[in-house]
């Protein structure tokens, strides 16, 4: 059959559920043996695992020798994150370049520093040579995380020295990164977008615009847009640029780092962990749940309503029956998501701006119940609250961007992060990431094929 390798099979399924009736571990194991399933115990702490200098998620206080949960904070490289967005917006600057300046160097920049620094990025905003005919156009995918990958892991054959990990060799590649992955983003959703059967645009980006300035520019049409939309996104790539080392894709990160393998390499394997929906994929399920609630009720106001449907997700029987309402609770957050906090004033105004004040009225709703609900209808040993992803993808929607590239804006924030953690991982560890795994399978003796029964009988 011409297309088997895309077909599940009778046999394949069979073969599947011999895999899940041999491969599942019993949960009491994990009790017994004292495993942290998810790196993580029954509070939420995480398993220390390594050192960093470059960022701090806090989010309890150490009273008379007892953790105890406080309002969420984030620290990059020593600064409180408030304080840093504070800075740059009553400056009026845009705080995208200047935080990864911070990021990825340990200090804020100086006004000539931060210039310089712009103009390097800048000139660092071109792909190989007929790169967008050859490899972006060329099988788009509606995944465009997966084209990232793809373009990353094939910018590895355009660079010569790709294998070469001393620091200044992993710096340069990391500002290209940085500076090519909102190109690489909107071009390869342009190609897909074009794949389907729409028109065309390819926008060069300008070396005198912003990151937020240039991805406006280079996604719409018409190229145009307004300093606040700007500002808005300006403020989103800020406040997703990093969150800790412990961070699914920034462990990832680290974790192929220390193999001691080419940027390009652990770049794509970041985005893989990015991709998933449990991390970056968060945003977008928040805006299908929303839809679907939108679908189900009529009047936004009526919480009676809204709270019956949101006990209704908790319990399976609703949306995609996962038992999630995504976009509340963290996993080290329990009181306050700081970047939560700091984006929703902005959120209500854009949201006026838009026209989408229902809307937005209609989130808030859902932020006041859903933690009393989940408290309520579970078991939980902390607190939870709406986090960063509950109003990310209803601003990507205001500022008129695909869903197809809500999780590519995460990426084109973090790789800011995983540049960080990449130069710290292989200016400071010396061994590679190894944690144990214990078997609990039975020790059996070896039998000849002609004494062997299907067990799957």
């Amino acid at each position: 059959m011409k297309d088997v390798i895309f077909q599940v099979t009778p046999q394949v399924r069979k073969l599947a559920a011999i895999c899940t009736s041999r491969d599942k571990v019993p949960v009491e194991l994990y009790r017994q043996y004292d495993v942290k399933r998810g790196l993580r115990d029954l509070n939420g702490k995480g398993v220390l695992a390594g050192l960093t200098n470059i960022s701090e998620v806090h989010a309890k206080d150490i009273i008379n020798g007892e953790e105890v949960p406080c309002e969420g904070r984030l620290f990059y490289r020593g600064y409180d994150v408030r304080e840093l967005t504070d800075g740059f917006l009553s400056e009026g600057r845009y705080g995208f370049e200047e935080v990864t300046y911070l990021l990825l160097f340990g200090e804020l920049p100086t006004k000539e520093q931060l210039e310089e620094f712009k103009v390097e990025l800048g000139q660092r905003r071109s792909l190989p040579h007929n790169f967008c005919r050859d490899v972006i156009m060329k099988a788009p995918s509606k995944d465009i995380m997966i084209s990232l990958a793809k373009s990353i892991l094939t910018i590895y054959s355009y660079d010569v020295e790709a294998e070469n990990t001393s620091i200044p060799n992993v710096m340069r590649q990391c500002l290209n990164l940085i500076s090519q992955f909102p190109m690489l983003a909107v071009y390869s959703y342009n190609a897909y977008y074009h794949s389907i059967g729409n028109s065309l645009h390819i926008h060069p980006p300008k070396e005198e615009f912003s990151m937020a300035e240039n991805i406006l520019y280079m996604l719409r049409p018409d190229k145009q847009f307004t300093p606040f939309e700007a500002a808005v996104l300006d403020l989103a790539l800020v406040l997703h640029m990093e969150h800790g080392g412990g961070n699914n894709s920034s462990f990832t990160t680290r974790v192929v780092t220390s193999s001691g393998t080419d940027t390009y390499s652990v770049m794509a394997a970041a985005l893989a962990s990015l991709k998933g929906p449990r991390h970056g994929g968060a945003n977008i399920k928040v805006m299908q749940m929303f839809d679907d609630l939108k679908g189900k009720i009529s009047d936004w106001k009526d919480e009676e309503a809204i709270a019956d449907y949101l006990l209704r997700i908790l319990r399976k029987e609703e949306f995609d029956r996962s038992g999630l309402i995504y976009g509340i609770g963290h996993a080290v957050y329990s009181i306050s998501d700081p970047r939560a906090d700091i984006f929703k004033n902005f959120v209500g105004k854009l949201a006026t701006e838009k026209g989408q004040e229902k809307e937005f009225e209609l989130y808030t709703i859902v932020e006041r119940l859903a933690p009393k609900l989940i408290g309520e209808e579970r078991k939980i040993y902390k607190g939870v609250n709406a986090n960063v992803d509950f109003y990310s993808g209803f601003v990507y929607r205001m500022l008129e961007l695909p869903l197809e590239l809500y999780t590519p804006m995460f990426a084109v924030a973090r790789i800011v992060g995983w540049s960080a953690h990449r130069l710290e991982e292989l200016v400071s560890a010396e061994k590679i990431i190894r944690p144990a795994y214990r078997s609990v399978h039975d020790r059996r003796e070896y039998e000849a094929m002609e004494g062997r029964e299907d067990q799957t009988k």
